[in-house]
């Protein structure tokens, strides 16, 4: 093996797309030290984007107080790229999944802390705002995010309040008008990583909730108050976002982001790979190791690992994917580009269990198949 091109996702909750490409790396050298070994950390939309586009682009991280998921006061981050006049929002550093961990409820939690960040990038003066959506902790339709940046939410008897999953049928009126002006001269971005619509049983709420918390009834009612909602959104805002392909990204703010913020959505790795020049890299690679924390049937619809084999495919290019766990229906995804899909798991045991040996095991699957590259046949 002369080249090899790393591009993982993260492992969402267990490790980063640079930790997973610093032990892909050190395995590699180990059975190849002369290799060129080109690492990009990567994401889609969700956990790492922010990274991925300072290591692609260079920049500056801006550090910040904002709130959580549980509107906690927390130490959160946006990056500012192109000499500060693009600024990147990762919505997951302020409702993210890790943040509610031990405490999750999709009915609750708010974006309201992404909205701060958008607001905060457009004060400092950033023309071009691009938001990362995925890995969210939230079903609130990005209401949180917009209640942030100045719009403003009414119930039946004209109070303002600020809507939460399992408050958004109590949407009676919109002020859109009060958002600020300063969000009005930028232009803004939305990456996300699927291409689901707001609601409906292949909507955010029935698709993704499950995963935030939300047993069945749950998941039921959360789809009643994402499609009350979007009805109040096409009554009050003239704007029907119900079945926008990634409408229903990161709990339906894709849908938001659209609604309150006039944002246009595109999906995420192909804004990422563009940025870090990834046709270039692969020309002469002989392998491409690309992954992410669970392959399934969702991510054929756009997530990183079929977005880097579409590319890899026109090249020819082995695409190896290392992921931690493989769901069904997959098997679309060998013929879109990826060579072969290998999971991490060494032990039948719990998530909470396996996540402390990610590294380990990591370590140990590239180890073989590094052991299987340098076998002769």
């Amino acid at each position: 093996m002369k080249k090899a091109v790393l591009i993982p996702d993260s492992f969402k909750g267990t490790m980063s797309s640079s930790e997973i490409c610093a032990i892909m790396e050190e395995r590699i050298r180990a059975f190849y030290p002369t290799a060129e070994i080109c690492g990009s950390p990567v994401a889609d939309g969700g956990e790492g984007s922010v990274d991925a586009f300072l290591s692609a682009c260079g920049g500056e991280k801006r550090r910040l107080k904002a709130h959580g998921p549980w509107n906690e006061e927390i130490e959160a981050f946006y990056g500012l790229i192109d000499g500060g006049k693009t600024a990147v929002v990762e919505m997951a550093a302020c409702a993210g999944l890790p943040l509610a961990e031990g405490r999750l409820d999709p009915s609750r939690t708010t974006t309201f802390g992404a909205g701060e960040l958008i607001l905060d990038a457009a004060r400092r003066g950033a023309k071009k705002i691009i938001v990362a959506l995925g890995g969210s902790a939230t079903n609130d339709l990005g209401a949180g995010a917009a209640a942030a940046a100045g719009v403003r939410f009414f119930d039946a008897q004209g109070v303002e309040f600020v809507p939460v999953g399992g408050t958004l049928s109590k949407i009676a009126r919109i002020d859109s008008s009060a958002l600020a002006p300063e969000l009005k001269n930028c232009r803004i971005i939305t990456m996300c990583d699927i291409d689901n619509p707001l609601y409906g049983e292949n909507g955010t709420a029935y698709v993704f909730a499950p995963q935030k918390g939300a047993d069945s009834a749950m998941v039921k009612m959360l789809d009643g108050e994402l499609r009350a909602a979007a009805s109040v959104i096409k009554a009050e805002l003239k704007i029907d976002v119900a079945q926008v392909p990634g409408a229903g990204a990161a709990g339906g703010m894709g849908a938001g982001m659209i609604a309150f913020f006039g944002a246009t959505l595109q999906m995420g790795i192909e804004t990422v790979l563009d940025a870090v020049n990834f046709d270039g890299i692969i020309k002469d690679a002989d392998c491409i190791f690309t992954g992410e924390g669970k392959i399934d049937g969702q991510s054929l619809r756009g997530k990183v690992v079929i977005g880097v084999a579409g590319r890899a495919k026109k090249f020819n290019i082995p695409v190896i994917a290392v992921v931690g766990d493989i769901g069904d229906n997959i098997e679309d995804a060998y013929g879109r580009g990826v060579s072969a899909i290998f999971s991490i798991n060494r032990v039948s045991q719990s998530f909470a269990e396996n996540r402390k040996r990610c590294k380990s095991d990591l370590k140990l699957t590239m180890d073989n198949l590094m052991r299987f590259i340098k076998t002769p046949l």
